[in-house]
This record gives structure tokens, C-alpha cells and sequence, in this order.
């Protein structure tokens, strides 16, 4: 039985794919991680199979990203990973070619949206569009983007940060940085390296970022034990921490993403400015999900925060109500069709 093709969005993340098809909403949301056997180069795994791989496998399998900070660092295993998931969403067999959106961060290079749509294609797209990650995610915040008012939105995800002031569905001004939760993981793994000796993997950092991880001093301190390889004697050790030493690891990569956000704000007009002062900033992604990030971002820019209702899903949303109004948002570029990429 064959079934008839249907516009899909994609949000190709670094560290998680989600996919959204109309009239159905997200259908599938799984890590964008590969396994492959380096000696043939077969796939092994793609997703949640490939997920449970991480830091567990033998010299001949590597549990890799094909997405790094955003953008594609090896394209063939990138492809693969998008049929992968777009036959698991919409079948093998359908009829048409579905059309695909698939949203990038702001400050791609045109080298970087390229290869991006040929492996969209590739992987099985009738025809691919492209968005940038603060409108999608903008759009799928609920944001009237519209009008000729200044919305502000700040995207963290697991590669980066995009920054955005919007207004009449274009970003007017906008910044994206190569620093977000993989940073944080990173920041978290080096902490415990250097204050306890000990060494972790990047599954456990994350588990301490979301166990216990905040970007705001609390007033009850939050513990945990962590599991690690002593650096020392070289055997597993068990070692306390709290979330106030969690909240000190974050520091460098946290101060990143708050001085992005204030040099978007100087670069803004001062019309749009004062739009952001009454509404406040929105914050999507994975990142907005760590304890204090709003208060963080209050506090140093003295403007109001807001987190997304469900902001893990916000891009992803945003990408597929994007295919609803395809035709007005070509003529408005703001979806890039593939064809007029050159």
C-alpha cells in the first residue's frame, strides 16, 4: 500500500532530530547520533539505538554526531542519518517525494546551506527549504512575528546559541555562537577533572547538568553522587557534588551566551528595543530547560525572560507551521528555497 507524500519539517539539531509532519504534529524525536563499524563502514545504528552506544563500544564501532555545532562536519553519514528518519516518519513507501523543511542556524555560510539541501535530497526530499532556527523557533513559540513589532528570542541547543531580534517575519538583527549545551557538558567534564580528580563521560555530565546543573546560585543546594575513573589510582570512585559547584562550572560558557544576547540588544533600533523591553526575551531550546537560565539572563540584561511553553519543541514546531504558509513566506524570504541557492 502506497501512501501519498506529505510535508515534513525537520529540526536537524546537533545533539537531537525532531520531526514534524502536517496535519499530525512531531512524530519522532531521537538523538542525532550514528553507529558505524569503521572496518566495512556499515551503519550499525541510528537514534535511541545508537544513543545507548555512547562511551560503550568496542574499537571497531563509533557512536559519532554527524552534526557538529549546528552545521554538517561529515556529510555521507548526515544523509544516511536523514533517510534514516525520514523513512521512519513517513514510510518507505509513498508515492511523491515529501517537500522538506529544515531550519540552520542564523550565521551559516551559503557552503553550509548547501550541503544541508543536497543531503536533504538525497536522502529522499522532492524539494527542500530552508529556515533560520530564531524564526522557526519564534513561530513555534507561538510569536505573532508578523507585525512590524520587535520580538526577541533566544535559541540554545546542544552545538549553539541563536540570538534574534525579529520583526516583520525577518530577523533584523542576529548572532549565532558556536556555545550551548554540549559546552556546558564539556565545562562540566572539566570541572570535575580538575576539582576532584575524576573523569567522566559525556552521558554523565549531561545527567549531572539536568539532575542537578543550574545557572543561578540557589538558596537549598541540590547534591548528587557521580560515578567516575579516579585520575589518581586509576580505579571507579564515587564523588559528591552540589549544585552550587555545578552552577560555578557553567560560569565561562553561560557568560558567553549572556554577553550574545547584549550585543544583539546594542546593535538593535531603539524602536524595536523598547518593543523587547515591554514583552521580554523568549527563550527555546534544550537550554532554556537549565534551572536559572531565565533569572540569569533577568538579572544581567534587566529585561523580562519568558520560557517557551514545551521549548525543546519550539523549532521543530516552527518548522513545520512554516510549511503551512510556504508561498507567503517565499515571497517574504523568509524560507530560503533551495533552488535559489547558489
Amino acid at each position: 500500500m502506497f501512501a501519498i507524500a506529505k510535508d515534513i519539517g525537520i529540526d536537524l539539531g546537533t545533539a537531537s532530530v525532531l520531526v514534524y509532519i502536517k496535519k499530525e504534529g512531531i512524530v519522532l524525536k531521537e538523538p542525532s547520533v550514528v553507529a558505524i563499524d569503521r572496518n566495512t563502514n556499515k551503519i550499525l545504528a541510528v537514534g535511541d539505538d545508537a544513543q545507548r552506544m555512547v562511551g560503550r563500544t568496542p574499537g571497531n564501532i563509533l557512536a559519532m554526531r554527524p552534526m557538529k555545532a549546528g552545521v554538517i562536519s561529515d556529510y555521507d553519514i548526515t544523509e544516511k542519518m536523514l533517510r534514516y528518519f525520514i523513512n521512519k516518519a513517513c514510510g518507505s513507501r509513498f508515492i511523491f517525494r515529501p517537500r522538506v523543511m529544515i531550519c540552520v542556524p542564523s550565521g551559516v555560510t551559503e557552503v553550509e546551506k548547501r550541503a544541508v539541501v543536497d543531503a536533504a535530497v538525497q536522502a529522499g526530499a522532492r524539494k527542500a527549504y530552508l529556515i533560520e532556527e530564531p524564526i522557526a523557533s519564534a513561530i513555534g513559540a507561538g510569536l505573532d512575528i508578523a507585525k512590524p513589532s520587535g520580538n526577541m528570542v533566544v535559541d540554545i541547543g546542544g552545538g549553539t546559541t541563536d540570538v534574534a531580534v525579529i520583526s516583520l517575519g525577518n530577523s533584523v538583527v542576529s548572532k549565532s555562537i558556536k556555545v550551548a549545551g554540549d559546552n556546558l557538558d564539556e565545562a562540566i567534564i572539566r570541572y570535575m577533572r580538575k576539582k576532584h580528580y575524576i573523569m567522566i563521560g559525556e552521558r554523565t555530565a549531561e545527567e549531572i547538568k539536568i539532575t542537578i546543573g543550574t545557572a543561578f546560585p540557589k538558596e537549598k543546594h541540590d547534591k548528587m553522587v557521580v560515578k567516575g575513573r579516579s585520575l589518581v589510582s586509576g580505579l571507579p570512585q564515587n564523588v559528591e557534588i552540589s549544585s552550587d559547584e555545578i552552577c560555578d562550572a557553567l560560569k565561562d560558557p553561560l557568560e558567553s551566551i549572556v554577553e550574545t544576547i547584549h550585543s544583539v540588544l546594542e546593535k538593535t533600533p531603539p524602536e524595536l528595543a523598547a518593543d523587547i523591553s515591554d514583552k521580554g526575551i523568549i527563550l527555546t531550546g534544550g537550554g532554556a530547560l537549565l534551572d536559572g537560565m531565565d533569572k540569569l539572563i533577568r538579572e544581567r540584561i534587566n529585561t523580562p525572560v519568558y520560557i517557551a511553553n514545551d521549548p525543546v519543541s519550539c523549532v521543530a514546531l516552527g518548522t513545520g507551521k512554516a510549511l503551512d504558509s510556504l508561498e507567503i513566506m517565499e515571497k517574504s524570504e523568509t524560507v530560503i528555497n533551495a533552488y535559489k541557492i547558489k
